[in-house]
C-alpha cells in the first residue's frame, strides 16, 4: 500500500528537513517562483495580490462571501497585532484564553496596546474549554471579544475552537481566531465554527515561505475597524480599503513571497485543499508518533489533543539524554527538531507540516533511534515527574 504513495521530492539542495511549525521545508516550485522580479504596482502583480486574497478567502467554505482577505507585510505576529488593534475598540476589554507562548503573546500585545483584557491562563498544555470561558463571560459583562488560539505550537495542542465559539456567540460577544499554524490543513468554515476574524501567515500549512500574513475577516467589521488602530502601518481597514480601491499594497509589498505563496495555493489546491493537506500532515503525525514511542519516547498530549502540526515529546530520563546531542546528531542525519517550551519537565518537539510524507517521518523515526544509539541511551522513556504532570491532562 505504501508503495502507492506518492513520494515527495528531497530538497534539490540537501539542506536539513525544517521539523518546525513554520518556516518549514517548501518545493522546488515555490522557491523556484522567487527568482522572477515584480513590480509592485504593475497590473501583473495586482492579479497576483487580487487571486491570492479570492483564493485565501474560498477557503472558509460555504458563507466565505460575507468575508474578504486582508494581506500585511511582516511576520504573523505583525498580523496578530492588526488584527486585535483594528477589530477591538480601544474602549473594549477582551479575554485572551492562553496555554501557551502565543496566547501569552496576545496578552503582551495588548498590553502594548493599552487596550483592557483578561487573561484565562491555563499553563502549558491544558485546553481552554468552553464551560471555562461561558462562566468568565457571564461574571464580566465588560467583555467584548475573546482571543482564542487555534493550534498552540508550544505543546502541540489542538485546542476545541468549535466548543468555544458556540459559549461566545451564546453570551453575546465576538471570537477573533488567531489560526497561524493551522489555517489550510484544519478546517475552519465558518459555517460550522462562527467567528469574526482569524490571522495566518505565508509560511505554514499552505507552505509558502516567511514575509507576510493575513487576516481574514467579516466584511461588517472591516468596516467597522476604521479608526480603531494605534499604527499606519497596521491599520487592518486602511490596508483593505486601498487595496480594494486600487488593487495595490499601501506599502512596499514583499512581491517575491507573494509569488512563492501564489505557487504554494495552487498546490494546495492540486493535492485536495484544507481537506488534502490536512489528510497528509495527519498521516505524518500518526506514523511518526507511532515509531517513536516504538522507541520508548511519551507525548505530552493524549491522542485526543494531539494536532497534525506539531508533536511535544518527553526528553528521556536517561542520563545520557543530553538535548543540545540530540538535536546535533538529528541535524547530521537531515533533521533540524524543535526544542521545547515546557516549564516544568524537558521535552522537545518535531513537526509534521511543510513539504515531507509518511516516507520522510519513518526516517526521522529511524535518525533519532541512530541518535540515540549514538548517545549511549538506552531506554528513551521520560522521568516520573514527566508523566505525573501528563496526568493533569485527564483531571
Amino acid at each position: 500500500m505504501n508503495a502507492l504513495i506518492p513520494r515527495i521530492a528531497a530538497p534539490r539542495l540537501g539542506e536539513p528537513y525544517l521539523l518546525t511549525p513554520g518556516p518549514l521545508t517548501t518545493s522546488a516550485a515555490v522557491k523556484e517562483a522567487m527568482l522572477k522580479d515584480w513590480g509592485s504596482w504593475d497590473g501583473d502583480f495586482r492579479a497576483m495580490t487580487r487571486e491570492m486574497r479570492t483564493r485565501l478567502t474560498a477557503m472558509l467554505g460555504d458563507g466565505s462571501g460575507d468575508f474578504d482577505c486582508v494581506p500585511m507585510q511582516g511576520s504573523g505576529t505583525f498580523s496578530v497585532e492588526a488584527m486585535l488593534a483594528s477589530f477591538i475598540p480601544r474602549d473594549g476589554k477582551t479575554l485572551v484564553l492562553a496555554n501557551g507562548a502565543y496566547g501569552l503573546r496576545a496578552a503582551q500585545t495588548l498590553d502594548y496596546l493599552g487596550r483592557a483584557y483578561r487573561l484565562l491562563d491555563k499553563g502549558d498544555y491544558l485546553p481552554p474549554r468552553g464551560h471555562e470561558v461561558a462562566q468568565i463571560l457571564s461574571e464580566d459583562p465588560a467583555i467584548t471579544h475573546v482571543v482564542a488560539i487555534h493550534c498552540e505550537t508550544s505543546s502541540g495542542i489542538l485546542n476545541p475552537v468549535e466548543e468555544i465559539s458556540e459559549v461566545v456567540y451564546a453570551a453575546g460577544r465576538k471570537l477573533l481566531i488567531d489560526s497561524m499554524s493551522a489555517f489550510g490543513a484544519i478546517p475552519l468554515e465558518v459555517s460550522k465554527i462562527r467567528y469574526e476574524a482569524m490571522v495566518s501567515s505565508a509560511n505554514k500549512c499552505i507552505e509558502g515561505v516567511p514575509g507576510f500574513g493575513f487576516i481574514i475577516a467579516r466584511k461588517s467589521e472591516l468596516e467597522a475597524a476604521k479608526g480603531n488602530s494605534h499604527s499606519l502601518s497596521l491599520d487592518v481597514h486602511a490596508q483593505w480599503a486601498h487595496m480594494n480601491k486600487t488593487g495595490q499594497w499601501r506599502f512596499t509589498p514583499p512581491t517575491h513571497v507573494v509569488a512563492a505563496f501564489l505557487e504554494a495555493l495552487r498546490a494546495h489546491e492540486a493535492e485536495g485543499g484544507v481537506e488534502g493537506r490536512g489528510r497528509r500532515y495527519t498521516r505524518n503525525r500518526d506514523v511518526m508518533v507511532a515509531g517513536m514511542r516504538e522507541l520508548g519516547f511519551e507525548t505530552l498530549l493524549d491522542n485526543r489533543w494531539l494536532s497534525p502540526i506539531i508533536v511535544t515529546f518527553f526528553c528521556p530520563a536517561d542520563p545520557n539524554f543530553v538535548f543540545d546531542r540530540f538535536y546535533g546528531l538529528m541535524k547530521d542525519k537531515g533533521f533540524i527538531i524543535y526544542p521545547g517550551k515546557l516549564t516544568v519537565v524537558d521535552s522537545f518537539r518535531v513537526g509534521c507540516i511543510g513539504q515531507m510524507d509518511e516516507h520522510i517521518m519513518r526516517q526521522v523515526v529511524t535518525a533519532a533511534k541512530e541518535s540515540l544509539d549514538e548517545m549511549g541511551v538506552a531506554s528513551a522513556n521520560p522521568p516520573v515527574a514527566a508523566l505525573e504532570e501528563r496526568a493533569k491532562l485527564a483531571s
